[in-house]
């Protein structure tokens, strides 16, 4: 038998997955068309249209990972030729960018620097630099970096114009405000590790009635067969017998649908107020050590702070995994080696690990 350590998880994802959940994924396996699981499947898409806060028929989990989502909507909404402006300031949004390039999508990289976010004033100016776009993408909650992204301002911007707009909120979905019908979101993704504290392995998926008009009136097929919405839905949202397409991943819904019954009866609002809580009493001890915070506007749930003079990136992380199993992320890009990443997430975010790792971090960098 392999031996499993215990860690706690503060990086930048997956967070702790509790009890409950990994009972849940060890239940026993049905078919993907056995009636009682079509039913737990159903009831998994109601959840995720209440964490959601949407209407969308076609709301369902993709069976795979986060970049799975990422690849599902553009695959889904753009066909070769298509423009899209992609806003870029992490890892994230230049990955969105590749994902569209690759699909024959024309791409209008708008770019700001890494851990800022982009002021309406911005959008604007690109939407009207960019008048034959047919999307707009943004990340929601950079995991890069930290930033927090508003989007309300955003989405009228884009929609006056007649532009749809695509969210990654990956690392925001069950930890801050995502509310896809009052933001008019056409198109969104996100990923279970995160803040719903479910094992990485789903990316649920939200596409509202005027992105679906786009899908069906497309005049070629999906690039991808395994991500096409046309005949996903037939599957997620059919009426009566279901069409099959794929093995659905079984016991993961299971694990799904129990992490959405635990942020619900948390309730979204005290959900968010948890997270925000808990980021502020971190924020205030980090700052304390002498540590600060890159992004102007930081997320809740992904905390990206300055290597302090004199400290070891990898000295540290390692001592804080070694000797207090707790794991925390490293920079990326321009940050590598500049910036650590404390994830706040779900299951993962309490008091007792924010002091716990106030104090580990006194110890280490001593």
């Amino acid at each position: 038998m392999t031996a499993f350590p215990e860690r706690i998880l503060m990086g930048p994802g997956p967070s702790t997955v509790p009890q409950r959940i990994l009972r849940a994924l060890g239940a026993p396996t049905l078919g993907h068309l056995d009636p009682r699981y079509i039913e737990i499947m159903d009831e998994t898409c109601v959840k995720l249209r209440e964490v959601f806060m949407t209407e969308n028929r076609l709301t369902f989990p993709v069976s795979a990972t986060g970049m799975a989502g990422m690849e599902c909507v553009v695959t889904n909404l753009m066909e070769p030729g298509d423009e899209a402006i992609v806003c870029i300031n992490g890892v994230f949004g230049a990955r969105m960018a590749e994902v569209m390039e690759r699909a024959g999508v024309v791409v209008h990289r708008l770019e700001v620097a890494w851990g800022e976010i982009f002021t309406d004033e911005q959008i604007a100016e690109e939407v009207q630099r960019q008048p034959k776009a047919k999307v707009l993408t943004i990340v929601h909650a950079e995991t890069s970096t930290g930033a927090h992204q508003p989007l309300e301002g955003i989405s009228k911007i884009v929609h006056d114009e007649g532009i749809m707009l695509v969210v990654d909120a990956v690392t925001s979905l069950g930890g801050h405000p995502v509310k896809v019908d009052e933001w008019n979101i056409d198109a969104i993704f996100s990923g279970t590790q995160k803040c719903l504290s479910c094992p990485p392995g789903l990316s649920p998926v939200s596409f509202s009635p005027a992105a679906i008009d786009v899908i069906e009136s497309r005049k070629t097929k999906p690039q991808s067969w395994y991500f096409d919405v046309t005949m996903l839905k037939d599957y997620y949202s059919g009426k009566g017998k279901r069409a099959y397409h794929h093995t659905a991943p079984v016991n993961m819904i299971y694990a799904l649908r129990e992490a959405l019954e635990i942020v619900l009866e948390e309730g979204l609002e005290a959900r968010w107020e948890r997270h925000a809580h808990l980021h502020r009493r971190l924020r205030a001890g980090l700052e304390s050590l002498g540590l600060s915070y890159i992004p102007e506007h930081s997320l809740h749930t992904l905390n990206c702070v300055r290597i302090p003079d004199g400290a070891d990136d990898g000295s540290v992380r390692a001592r804080l995994l070694d000797t207090y199993g707790i794991e925390i992320g490293a920079g990326l890009g321009p940050f590598a080696g500049k910036a650590w990443r404390i994830g706040l997430m779900g299951h993962s975010a309490t008091q007792a690990n924010v002091d716990l790792v106030l104090a580990a971090l006194v110890d280490c960098l001593e």
